[in-house]
């Protein structure tokens, strides 16, 4: 990823579509006051330097049958660089975990899940962590209520 320089127009243009990535180009141009072309080509520029990951739906977990939602706090037995990328590569062939952050601290990682059910979420803890995946502990928090869940970062 290469490092982009963020003028006002790209910070106009990244506000609206982090509210709404699905409005029509010229809306977009019209609300940040310059014309389609000027608009698309700064869109693909931000894509290409990665400032821009993907564009995405925001969807409930509770109203797509997911209503069991976690952060799992765990912890490695060992630091070992290819130990730890393997358990990471293992995560994105589990379609349950959302999120797994590398975070510091008493844990190696924070991972949020949305499970079915119970049983569900249970079935997932035996395949990535008592396997061979080298965690030696975890500790689930099960989410109560979702009171602010947002991904824009305003500039």
């Amino acid at each position: 990823m290469t490092t982009h320089e963020l003028d006002k127009l790209d910070k106009a243009i990244l506000n609206i579509l982090q509210e709404n990535a699905a409005l029509p180009l010229a809306e977009i141009a019209e609300r940040v006051h310059s014309s389609p072309a000027t608009c698309q080509r700064r869109i693909r520029q931000l894509q290409d330097s990665g400032v821009i990951l993907k564009q995405v739906a925001l969807v409930s977990p509770t109203a797509v049958g997911r209503s069991l939602s976690v952060f799992i706090a765990v912890e490695m037995a060992s630091q070992n660089h290819q130990m730890l990328d393997r358990f990471v590569h293992s995560l994105t062939a589990e379609p349950d975990v959302v999120c797994c952050y590398e975070i510091s601290g008493d844990h190696d990682y924070m991972l949020l899940v949305h499970a079915r059910d119970m049983a569900d979420y249970h079935r997932l803890t035996r395949r990535i962590f008592t396997a061979d995946n080298n965690v030696r502990a975890f500790k689930s928090q099960f989410v109560m209520d979702f009171n602010k869940v947002e991904t824009k970062i305003t500039l």
